[in-house]
């Protein structure tokens, strides 16, 4: 019998025998974090696992198949040309509105097929942290400054910390440039537009079916009254107020709170988003329908399953007209199914989406958990009380050394000398760590403001928060290991918080 092995198996049961001996379940705290772990890992499954992450799979296990090994390496592998591949892992978040756990599967694909860790890199940084709807969304209710500071910077940080982390593991690097010499030249099945189109179908699915409704309503209310507004927090309760900020007219910039009674209508307000937003499905639709006749003309699939998958999705259509996502999830069905049971390169496509699947979700799930009973959702509170956050970002130290004992003290001097450092790295740190949903950092960042958090931590969290998560580094070290896991979220960490920094002193 090996007794040391024993040993260790012995030390993990006492382990958790004392966990659940000691858990404090009588703590009101501990009730409400375990209530919101559950409630984020609830609302994560609702919102994100069929429209996000399914669709970000079959991509990933498309790339792995589809996409032969030295195509990626040539655009994008450690000896590709450094303009093309940063400049195309730079800006490709701006197309894809997708939040630090969605990008996790497309990042796993590029990288197993030969992408270089410099590209792959900034592409796993770029994806979830500049989405054109976030910055827009930043720029509006937040401030132009914040705004462009969030794009310019989250564009470089990707290059930088692409550049650096190919620096670091340069040798690495080099024989991936090596192995990719000796490559034979690859077979065509078919030419590059086909899957060029192929993709952006996908992509245009994924897109779409997660285009978030705008934020510019035209409200009325009960004496007559109508104004446009954003909307900033929407009411927890029937009898909470919803609190919106107007967009025109004297009272444009005013934050006020207005009371669900008051309220006889609320229209999204008309333009370009609004237009898009409201045809979101039925160019889900069309995409689904394009999707399918490539897969029968281009890719081989069998097509009376794919006329049975679109028969079965456009009943439930009709017999669900207002719950779009139960005839997308048919769809999505349908399509495992045939491609399950398909030979060849399809039914190839599928075992390595179900692969990425089988990764992946278990860490995520894991991960929200975690983070929901640390920090709660937006809005809410986890086992960490809200106060100590807004307490250690604030603009000026005073509310931490009133609450520390510290006012007056010897080291009260050393505490306002460093506030700025702290105050940039702890809001990175903190980014870092919590999951943000795309989109959701800038409502919780507003009600951060309001307490008195500073611009310069302001950008730090902006340029960590969406960027990374706990859920996202789970994953992360299952792809590249955690030596790179750490150095890439150590970079981001700092980078985020010399931004901070800098922006804080030239914006104040």
């Amino acid at each position: 019998m090996d007794w040391k092995q024993e040993w260790k198996k012995l030390a993990a049961i006492v382990a958790v025998f004392l966990a659940f001996y000691y858990l404090p379940v009588d703590w009101p705290r501990f009730g409400k974090a375990l209530t919101e772990s559950l409630s984020l890992a609830r609302w994560y499954a609702r919102e994100h696992v069929l429209l996000c992450l399914v669709p970000a799979f079959f991509i990933a296990g498309a790339i792995a198949v589809f996409l032969n090994q030295a195509s990626v390496m040539k655009y994008l592998g450690p000896g590709a040309n450094k303009v093309v591949a940063y400049g195309v892992a730079s800006v490709s978040g701006t197309i894809l509105a997708v939040c630090s756990c969605t990008v996790l599967p497309l990042f796993a694909g590029i990288w197993r097929m030969g992408a270089g860790l410099g590209p792959a890199s900034a592409f796993l940084y770029s994806g979830p942290a500049i989405n054109i709807l976030a910055i827009i969304l930043t720029a509006r209710i937040l401030g132009f400054e914040l705004g462009v500071a969030r794009a310019v910077g989250a564009i470089a940080f990707s290059i930088v910390i692409g550049v650096i982390m190919h620096l670091i593991y340069r040798k690495e690097e080099m024989a991936k440039v090596a192995a990719a010499a000796e490559m034979p030249e690859p077979e065509v099945s078919r030419p590059l537009y086909q899957n060029a189109i192929f993709f952006a179908a996908m992509i245009g699915i994924l897109v779409f079916a997660n285009w978030g409704s705008p934020n510019d309503y035209t409200i009325t209310t009960t004496d007559g009254q109508t104004f446009t507004a954003a909307v900033i927090k929407e009411p927890q309760s029937p009898d909470a107020p919803l609190l919106v900020e107007h967009t025109s007219g004297v009272q444009a910039g005013m934050v006020v709170p207005l009371a669900m009674a008051r309220i006889t209508s609320r229209v999204p307000t008309p333009g370009v988003w609004t237009s898009i937003w409201q045809a979101k499905w039925l160019l889900t639709g069309l995409l689904g329908i394009g999707l399918g006749f490539i897969l029968v003309r281009w890719f081989g699939m069998t097509i009376w399953k794919v006329v049975a998958t679109g028969i079965a999705t456009a009943v439930t259509v009709a017999l669900f007209p207002h719950e779009p996502v139960i005839p997308f999830t048919v769809a999505v069905i349908g399509l495992s199914a045939s491609t399950s049971t398909e030979q060849g390169e399809t039914g190839t496509w599928f075992s390595a989406t179900w692969g990425f699947a089988k990764q992946i979700l278990p860490l995520l799930f894991i991960g929200v958990l975690v983070a929901g009973f640390l920090l709660g959702r937006p809005g809410e509170e986890g086992f960490i009380p809200n106060k100590y956050v807004e307490m250690l970002v604030g603009d000026k130290p005073d509310t931490f050394l009133a609450m520390s004992g510290l006012a007056g003290g010897s080291g009260e001097s050393f505490i306002r000398s460093i506030w700025p450092v702290w105050t940039n790295f702890f809001a990175s740190v903190f980014g870092a760590f919590m999951y943000f949903a795309t989109l959701t950092e800038v409502p919780i960042l507003q009600g951060l403001l309001g307490a008195g958090m500073g611009k310069g931590p302001a950008l730090a969290l902006l340029l960590a928060g969406p960027a990374l998560s706990l859920p996202n580094m789970l994953v992360i070290r299952s792809v590249m290991g955690t030596q790179k896991t750490v150095v890439f979220v150590s970079l981001v960490i700092v980078m985020a918080t010399i931004s901070g920094l800098v922006f804080g002193a030239v914006w104040g």
